[in-house]
């Protein structure tokens, strides 16, 4: 017969596959850390080479010819930034999922994609809406918030450790909201620099 400590671990076992079932555990620490990579490299270029850092709420792109000519430039980059992004979180994940056995695309996986489309999409609208009235300050930060709740809801069904990440982002974005010309510099530290860090503590944490 079973005594007390196999019956413990027998649920514990029990506890683990059904964890497991219901959440996506190869998000791909490198995804993290390219993800921050790409970041930093838009930031620099958008201020370098685009002239863009909105240092007041009311920035319109109609005030500024060098500006009002860069700012497509800017929007392909940050689409170009996003679209780098996904597709390496994708492609990273999947080789992870792969190598553990896992299948990509399963009922834990649509539903942190669900949980993520929400905020994400209204975000994007949110984004979409300052820019038509100039207030290019506020888009900086109104990303970083965003994108902080869609970690945050999307936690429940992969490591719980993005809550925390998601709880970040949204204190940065409340933070850069308030020192608006400080934007983009805090925009490039959440989507960056803290992007790269999690990337490194998921990869040592999961994947080694």
């Amino acid at each position: 017969m079973k005594n007390e400590k196999d019956y413990k671990q027998d649920l514990a076992q029990i506890r683990s596959m059904m964890e497991r079932s219901s959440k996506f555990m190869s998000l791909s620490g490198w995804a993290g850390i390219m993800a921050g990579v790409y970041a930093l490299t838009g930031a620099y270029v958008a201020y370098s080479f685009f002239g863009f850092n909105p240092d007041t709420l009311m920035y319109s792109v109609s005030d500024s010819t060098e500006l009002q000519q860069n700012f497509p430039n800017v929007m392909m980059l940050g689409v170009l930034i996003l679209i780098l992004a996904i597709s390496t979180a994708v492609a990273l994940s999947s080789r992870f999922a792969v190598k553990k056995g896992e299948k990509v695309w399963n009922s834990a996986s649509k539903q942190l994609v669900i949980n993520m489309a929400g905020p994400l999409f209204a975000g994007g609208l949110l984004m979409l809406i300052l820019i038509a009235k100039g207030l290019l300050g506020l888009i900086a930060p109104v990303s970083l918030i965003f994108y902080g709740l869609a970690l945050f809801h999307a936690s429940k069904f992969t490591f719980d450790d993005l809550k925390f990440l998601g709880l970040i982002q949204m204190a940065l974005g409340l933070l850069g909201a308030w020192f608006i010309e400080y934007g983009l510099l805090i925009w490039a530290l959440g989507f960056g620099v803290v992007h790269i860090i999690y990337g490194i503590y998921l990869y040592y944490r999961y994947e080694r």
